[in-house]
């Protein structure tokens, strides 16, 4: 019996690679996918080598070529995250592997941190990947070493898909030591790994030959079983979190087809396990793949027709879908928590942006992009009239700008993206810019970490995964390169109202791109905090007229009282000023810092 651990579906994972041998790690951070690689680079340094990737698509091909080169590797994201690296992904399931390469999707259901839904589990059988799904911390564990052993049998990279509840649930693992696997030899192989039209056309149909063997594997394999209860009228077939959901509804009453290995499906076992059963449930979140794939063998099951297509599932959800039992009432309070929508901490430096911005409404349409950031299409700024994915901030303007000149609306557009993402996919969004010459202003709100996601380190922070010193990309110099007049550049501390809605109204009068970039690090890096320790502002109740302009800024560290402002989380409060520019009648100033 090996060491039992809590562990996270997250943590599980990482800890499943290094027992596997896994050498190679890279990502990008996004939630709910985030602390795979932060555990990795944590805790098992030395025997993995992990790096964050400037985007998706670089973190598969950093891993792919690890994989190639005869390494056990990994590369991990959320399910948006696939997009962005489907090119390398389908592929690479042409060119296969030569040691084990394990593809992370973390979906989203129920959009707790994205801006969509997908369900990934279609990648699957679109880009002929062998799909495994978990469905607690333990599977996390077993099925990614599992994934290794998969990868090379078959030559193929393994799509991993886990979920939002499965990332962060914690649960017991038994977990042992690190078996160590060479790391094999790399030998010339360009009719397998160069992927010209001719040798293309043979690995495809190598491929399909491989799935046939796989789907054989899968009827009969540990990932997939049946467990039967005697007597049961009732068959489910399930797989991830929604096992543990069938099973919290239905217990010892129906018998259970889990399935662990999801592509290829084991139609011959779904088949048999099907046939034995007149009442008949697929429970799954999201889209009906599972129900489809059943209903495409002649089965006529319960499925998507009451259960919801829409966001997570959970027991309760299932039971009065399936049954028709309402949920036991629980204990109730007499009491409700206040509306806490989502803000800008205090000092972020994102709000004098958008406080600019809000006042500049009727010249510009602010277009916007994925990051804490996106918080400033929320009143009281309303900052914000479009978010598509990363990158867009700075692309989709090139095509506003040329719809609203065709129906002669005279504001420009404004787009917007912070420096993790114009490292992401900025950096082409703006080359276009560049190119088309288009008369737009194109901001990137440089705060110097990748903020959203929980801090991890992106290529203009200086420091690596491991927290050491690495070459810091200077923003600017790419906007220079890529072509921008450097009379068409401005840097500001968006901190500085007056000094920001001068250098927006700049960019409003210019004729072609213009280029903003605001520069001021989140107040939560570490080192940052440390600067602002013991700093706040602090309002005379004398000189206040209870005007509430310091209000209009929406930090969470000031309110009002009896008609009066009032500074009342001094440990939040950093200081920023922004309150105080506001108010006209100096009843608001800072403390604590030198010179107080």
């Amino acid at each position: 019996m090996g060491e039992k651990q809590i562990l996270s579906g997250n943590e599980a994972i990482a800890r499943g690679c290094w027992e596997a041998g896994c050498r190679v790690a890279a990502a990008y951070p996004g939630t709910p996918s985030s602390e795979i690689l932060e555990n990795i680079a944590a805790h098992y340094r030395g025997d993995i080598d992990a790096q964050w990737a400037g985007n998706e698509k670089v973190a598969v091909e950093i891993a792919l070529g690890a994989a190639m080169g005869g390494a056990r590797s990994i590369a991990a994201m959320k399910h948006v995250g696939m997009n962005v690296a489907a090119d390398p992904i389908f592929t690479a399931a042409y060119s296969g592997v030569t040691g084990g390469f394990v593809v992370v999707s973390a979906d989203d259901p129920g959009l707790h941190s994205s801006q969509n839904e997908q369900d990934n589990r279609h990648y699957a059988p679109h880009a002929k990947l062998i799909m495994l799904e978990p469905s607690d911390s333990a599977e996390c564990r077993e099925y990614v070493m599992g994934a290794y052993e998969l990868s090379e049998r078959f030559d193929t990279p393994v799509l991993f898909r886990v979920t939002t509840r499965i990332c962060h649930s914690k649960s017991i693992v038994e977990v042992a030591g690190r078996t160590d696997v060479p790391v094999k030899k790399y030998e010339k192989r360009t009719d397998k790994f160069t992927m010209l039209p001719v040798n293309a056309k043979n690995r495809h149909r190598i491929r399909e030959e491989l799935l046939m063997e796989a789907e054989e594997y899968a009827n009969d394999c540990p990932y997939n079983r049946v467990e039967e209860s005697d007597d049961a009228q009732i068959g489910v077939i399930t797989s991830g979190v929604s096992y543990q959901y069938s099973r919290e509804v239905f217990g010892e009453d129906a018998s259970y087809l889990k399935l662990g290995l999801t592509y290829p499906l084991p139609r011959r076992l779904i088949k048999e396990f099907a046939s034995k059963y007149e009442r008949l449930y697929v429970i799954e979140e999201n889209d009906p793949y599972l129900e489809d794939a059943v209903r495409a063998l002649g089965f006529d099951p319960v499925g998507k027709d009451r259960i919801p297509i829409l966001y997570e599932l959970d027991a309760q959800i299932v039971r009065e879908a399936l049954t028709g039992e309402p949920a036991d009432e629980g204990y109730i309070a007499d009491t409700a928590a206040p509306p806490r929508p989502p803000v800008m901490c205090a000092g972020c430096p994102h709000r004098g942006f958008f406080y600019t911005v809000s006042k500049k409404m009727d010249r510009i349409v602010p277009c916007g992009d994925i990051g804490c950031y996106t918080l400033g299409a929320s009143p009281p700024f309303l900052g914000m009239d479009t978010t598509i994915c990363m990158g867009s901030g700075l692309s989709t303007i090139i095509g506003f700008e040329k719809a609203l000149r065709m129906q002669g609306d005279g504001r420009k557009p404004l787009g917007m993206l912070g420096d993790s993402t114009f490292f992401h996919t900025g950096i082409n969004s703006l080359i276009d810019v560049a190119v088309s010459g288009a008369n737009v202003i194109a901001a990137i709100l440089d705060n110097s970490i990748t903020a959203m996601t929980g801090h991890q380190q992106n290529p203009g922070s200086g420091r690596n995964i491991y927290g050491e010193p690495s070459p810091s990309i200077d923003v600017v110099s790419i906007v220079r390169a890529i072509g921008i007049p450097e009379e068409r550049i401005r840097v500001i501390d968006p901190l500085d109202l007056d000094a920001m809605s001068r250098v927006i109204d700049d960019g409003i009068a210019a004729d072609g791109p213009f280029v903003i970039v605001t520069r001021r690090p989140c107040v939560l890096i570490r080192e940052v905090a440390r600067e602002y320790a013991g700093m706040y502002c602090e309002v005379d109740a004398d000189k206040c007229v209870g005007c509430r302009m310091c209000m209009k800024v929406a930090c969470p560290a000031i309110a009002f009282r009896d008609g009066k402002a009032e500074v009342f989380d001094r440990v939040n409060c950093t200081a920023c000023g922004l309150c105080e520019q506001m108010c006209k009648f100096g009843a608001i100033a800072k403390r604590g810092g030198q010179g107080s």
